[in-house]
């Protein structure tokens, strides 16, 4: 193990010292030591994702090895940083639904924290969804993604991106202003940049999301043969991701990207459901052999799963909106003690299954905040079933460490990535190959 994998392994075991263990006494689910298989996984089917269940039916492109193992674990308490529980009781109430001429709602009210702490009728499904959009995330983040893409003809290819992730409003971590002095009306930016392979280098995509939920997110493309940076289209939302099987729309922790204005959502039920979000070692998640091919879910030494309780939700583009949009429906996994998406199956305007997107969230520790799980540290896949293509990323950079955090950006690699200007504003790409 590295010397900073045992860091984060000394983390893991003094963070879960104190915590209660409720959710392992919870009753029913699988029994702790449970090897579920090829041959028994029907006995589970009840908890695990539609998409799971497809993919260990064998009816896919992608079969599931005669070796093929998922071992359950105890299920862990990560409770979300101290700043956003503290938030949350301090703002709740104040957040309300807004229902637009259009047919759209919105949000008004909303501070910081989680907008609908306790989620009931009405809207209950879209007081859902916005809990899962303003979800606790570490003001700053900063890491690498590595991605794996598999054609129909098993052909590979792999990228690397650089990704600086910011919340500028709303903002619950310690010793933060709950709005950056420079935010300028911006709530939360997205900065990746391509740096392998060699002739994709500096392509950088930066998406720019408003305070004002109702106003239109921004994307600007930096192509580097022209040196400058392309303003895309709000409405081109179902375009690929640096050639990649995700979306514009899936790129964000927790695999949801889509903005509060343009959808609405219903609760299809809440039951325990099966993923993973812990392991010993980010080194294990980031060695592709410790994968089962061709579909590329975690083998046991990366770690062990467990049963968590998460709202089904059904996530559809309001009817005003729908033309053109690639997906007819967007059905999540989400997480109740942190309301981050684990498992998302999409469907395309006819509602035939399209894609399948495990997203295992690992917890890793946050400056001031302890064990977190919405850090965009993660295993995900985007599995298209329609035509066969795979891409899986994970966020492990080449010495096999995850993501950094908050002030540990200040300094990473030799760059201080906690500049608003740089990686939050369009005025930082144009310094790209200066």
């Amino acid at each position: 193990m590295s010397l900073r994998g045992l860091a984060f392994a000394v983390g893991l075991v003094f963070g879960l010292a104190a915590l209660p263990a409720f959710a392992a006494q919870q009753e029913g689910g699988i029994p702790e030591g449970t090897i579920i298989t090829p041959q028994n996984w029907q006995t589970y089917k009840d908890f695990m994702p539609d998409g799971m269940q497809a993919l260990l039916s064998g009816q896919l492109p992608w079969k599931v090895p005669a070796d093929f193992q998922m071992v359950v674990g105890p299920t862990h308490d990560y409770p979300v940083g101290k700043e956003y529980r503290a938030n949350t009781e301090k703002y709740a109430g104040t957040t309300k639904i807004v229902d637009l001429p259009d047919g759209r709602h919105t949000v008004k009210g909303y501070v910081a924290g989680m907008p609908f702490p306790n989620p009931s009728e009405p809207n209950r499904g879209y007081k859902i969804l916005v809990d899962e959009w303003y979800h606790y995330v570490p003001y700053l983040i900063c890491g690498y993604l590595n991605s794996r893409l598999t054609d129909r003809l098993n052909n590979v290819t792999y990228n690397q991106a650089l990704l600086v992730y910011r919340r500028l409003s709303h903002i619950s971590d310690y010793n933060q202003p709950i709005t950056n002095p420079q935010s300028q009306g911006i709530d939360y930016s997205e900065y990746t940049m391509l740096t392998a392979p060699e002739q994709s280098k500096y392509a950088t995509d930066l998406t720019l999301y408003y305070d004002d939920p109702t106003r239109n997110e921004d994307v600007f493309l930096f192509i580097p043969a022209l040196r400058r940076s392309l303003r895309l289209s709000s409405a081109a939302r179902c375009t690929p991701w640096f050639a990649t099987d995700w979306s514009q729309d899936e790129i964000r922790a927790g695999s949801y990207n889509g903005g509060i204005t343009k959808f609405d959502a219903k609760v299809l039920g809440e039951q325990k459901a099966i993923t993973m979000v812990s392991s010993p070692d980010p080194v294990l998640w980031g060695n592709w052999n410790n994968y089962y091919q061709p579909f590329y879910l975690p083998r046991p030494a990366i770690g062990k799963w467990e049963l968590r309780d998460v709202y089904k939700l059904s996530i559809r583009r309001i009817p005003s909106l729908r033309s053109g949009y690639c997906y007819g429906n967007r059905v999540q996994y989400l997480d109740k003690q942190t309301y981050i998406n684990g498992w998302t199956d999409l469907y395309d305007q006819n509602d035939k299954l399209w894609k399948i997107s495990p997203y295992l969230s690992i917890a890793v520790p946050v400056p001031h905040e302890g064990m977190q799980i919405p850090t965009q540290d993660f295993i995900a896949a985007m599995w298209d079933v329609q035509n066969a293509h795979t891409t899986v990323t994970i966020t492990n950079d080449d010495h096999g460490n995850y993501n950094r955090h908050n002030e540990e950006c200040r300094n990473y690699k030799g760059e201080n990535f906690d500049d608003v200007k740089k990686f939050s504003s369009t005025a930082g790409l144009s310094e790209i190959l200066r």
